[in-house]
């Protein structure tokens, strides 16, 4: 096994008569990695799986060739960030991150100096000596960050990082997600918020009922769901003389005029194929201002694959 890769190999865990996840096999790569799913998919389980705070009930996990079950070394290499939002009373944000890094060992200067680093970096310096009780939501979701990356970790876990923080915020932890895995490491995040994980995710991990129902750069999956129609947007200087000439191709479902006039949006079956026959329609009388695929993304290869999971119970 590669050990710049997380391994799932076949793990399963149960909580009693409950599925937590079933079945699993994957190898993540370094990047931004995004798990998403609804509650009860299965997520937090396999993060929870990935730091060892659960262990399997059968499969094995390898997290940079270390065992989860090796709880010391495993330690060093991860930072997690729940979804708990749950801080020890009386705690300035500052004293929150030291505490953490005295459980490394660390001398009170090394403390010191990567709780100051981990709390610049998530922008809460000048709130580092206010008690975290006090903090917004958006900040005790920071403070929690900072604690993730405080003893630069080579894997961050995070559960849902990006809940509660406005749009500067965001954008700032973003860019620090990006930062992290242009370093060559590996930062996993769920999410439920679709259109952010077309932002930062390098690949996505789509899971239902414990399940692992589709992975790979979005597009990637997009392409490989054969038996459901491809939405393609095409604009156009005449979109009616368009939609007669694509009826005629039997790879063509279903063509609707936009509502401004300015294109068509069409359904097929073989969308490589439609490619090829716009080519030909564009070298005739019709300009051709535009093509994209409309449904190239997480929101909708997601609804589909669990729409189906949906319709066939």
């Amino acid at each position: 096994m590669s050990d710049d890769r997380i391994h799932f190999e076949n793990v399963s865990r149960f909580y009693g008569e409950v599925l937590g996840v079933n079945r699993v096999t994957l190898a993540i790569p370094p990047g931004i990695t995004s798990l998403v799913g609804p509650n009860g998919a299965g997520k937090t389980t396999l993060m929870n799986l990935m730091t060892g705070l659960v262990q399997p009930s059968c499969g094995s996990i390898r997290v940079l060739g270390i065992s989860p079950s090796d709880a010391e070394r495993l330690f060093r290499m991860v930072g997690y960030a729940t979804q708990f939002d749950s801080f020890p009373k009386g705690l300035s944000g500052y004293q929150f991150i030291y505490c953490f890094l005295q459980l490394f060992g660390y001398s009170s200067a090394e403390c010191a100096r990567l709780a100051s680093t981990a709390i610049d970096r998530v922008h809460l310096t000048d709130a580092a000596g206010r008690n975290v009780a006090g903090y917004s939501k958006g900040m005790r979701q920071r403070i929690r960050l900072a604690q993730a990356l405080a003893h630069d970790p080579r894997v961050l876990v995070l559960d849902e990082p990006l809940n509660g923080l406005d749009p500067l915020v965001r954008a700032e932890t973003i860019a620090l997600f990006r930062q992290f895995a242009a370093e060559g490491r590996h930062v996993i995040v769920s999410s439920h918020v679709l259109h952010e994980v077309d932002l930062i995710s390098d690949q996505v991990i789509l899971l239902s009922g414990g399940y692992v129902v589709a992975e790979g750069q979005i597009h990637d999956v997009r392409t490989e769901i054969r038996d459901r129609p491809m939405q393609i947007l095409v604009r156009c200087d005449r979109p009616g003389a368009l939609a007669s000439k694509v009826f005629e191709q039997d790879q063509v479902v279903e063509a609707q005029l936009l509502a401004d006039g300015s294109g068509l949006l069409v359904k097929t079956c073989d969308a490589e194929q439609f490619y090829r026959t716009l080519n030909r329609i564009a070298l005739g009388d019709i300009r051709i201002e535009g093509v994209a695929p409309a449904d190239d993304n997480v929101n909708s290869v997601y609804e589909y694959l669990i729409g189906n999971e949906e319709s066939a119970k």
